[in-house]
């Protein structure tokens, strides 16, 4: 009977197996990230379009209304968490959260950017160039390079 009454005690809560997420959860919440951060960016839909790997217009206005309906490939998601690294990067850089929103669109003399603006090189359509401007604040930032 003490051993009943132990295994009740609020001292050791029962504790039950964490479940991974799921694809589609993981989807859903990549894309809710995504559309908060193109309203802090300032992103036009083609621009939001390109970004996610140009998937259809009609798919990406779904993805948009629903994005708990979305079954994202392995690119798109790859792509997302670029996305979400190089915005983490800006807010912890550039604390002041307009200064980060808006770095992106300033031109840049830094090798990667060629006096560009980071959003050109992450218009350029391809995943590389997300990872270049990922690594570059990341270096920044005093992290891998």
């Amino acid at each position: 009977m003490a051993h009943a009454a132990r295994l009740n005690s609020p001292e050791e809560p029962i504790r039950r197996p964490v479940s991974a997420p799921t694809f589609p959860q993981m989807s859903a919440a990549g894309l809710r990230a995504f559309f908060n951060i193109a309203r802090d960016w300032d992103l036009n839909a083609d621009e939001q379009i390109v970004l996610l790997g140009s998937p259809g217009r009609s798919t990406f206005f779904k993805w948009k209304a629903a994005p708990e309906t979305a079954r994202l490939g392995r690119d798109t998601l790859e792509r997302l968490s670029l996305l979400l690294g190089i915005y983490k990067a800006l807010q912890i850089l550039l604390p002041q959260p307009s200064a980060a929103d808006a770095w992106i669109k300033r031109p840049n003399s830094a090798p990667p950017f060629g006096g560009r603006r980071a959003l050109d090189r992450m218009l350029a359509g391809n995943i590389s160039d997300l990872v270049a401007v990922r690594q570059y604040l990341d270096a920044m930032r005093g992290g891998w390079a």
